[in-house]
């Protein structure tokens, strides 16, 4: 079974490419999957602050507990609530993987993490959830580094157009620093935050 398929087609509900491979997928049919994708249907409301709290979800891989306790975290902070949320979610290990270029998906770098190919501070952390403070440091664990899909990254094959400028990468040496906190205008998430809050809030 190919495994890209379940992915485009929902990319194709979200209109947004959850992998590399969607893009093509997005571009050859830019309408919802299903006999009804290409008729224009005005949604309500509701649905639209659903299908923007889906897309949250879905270009972090979040089940809805997740996301949820996010939003908890994010309205007890002093900020706008959809800007904190993306701060925190985007603080998650495996985003960092991902956009540090260690990874090709978030997908991916779920996997790295949970088998335990990845250090924080020098210590092997397991956990993809994991909030990273500044200062805080990625790498690879060093029985890992030999393995191809390192070799690949650090050779650059999933480096981001546009570097995070809140992480230092160092992807020769498959290592990077979280200098600071990102800010929302930084993070590359496609979503209304102001429209899933107000999905929480309702």
């Amino acid at each position: 079974m190919n495994q890209s398929r379940p992915k485009a087609k929902r990319s194709r509900r979200l209109g947004i490419a959850l992998t590399p491979k969607c893009v093509r997928y997005l571009e050859r049919r830019p309408f919802p999957p299903g006999d009804h994708g290409r008729a224009r249907t005005k949604d309500s409301d509701y649905k639209v602050r659903l299908l923007e709290k889906q897309r949250l979800k879905a270009q972090y891989d979040l089940r809805e507990g997740q996301l949820r306790r996010a939003f908890d975290r994010a309205a007890r902070r002093p900020g706008k609530t959809g800007e904190e949320l993306v701060v925190d979610l985007e603080t998650r290990l495996d985003a960092l993987v991902l956009r540090a270029g260690f990874a090709r998906t978030i997908y991916q770098a779920r996997q790295l993490v949970t088998h335990q190919h990845l250090t924080v501070n020098g210590r092997r952390v397991d956990r993809p959830s994991a909030r990273l403070r500044p200062g805080d440091e990625i790498a690879v664990a060093a029985r890992s580094r030999g393995k191809t899909p390192f070799l690949v990254a650090a050779g650059g094959a999933h480096a981001p157009q546009r570097p995070a400028p809140y992480l230092d990468v160092d992807l020769a040496g498959l290592a990077a620093r979280l200098t600071r906190l990102p800010r929302r205008a930084e993070v590359p998430v496609l979503c209304d935050e102001q429209l899933v809050v107000e999905h929480y809030s309702r």
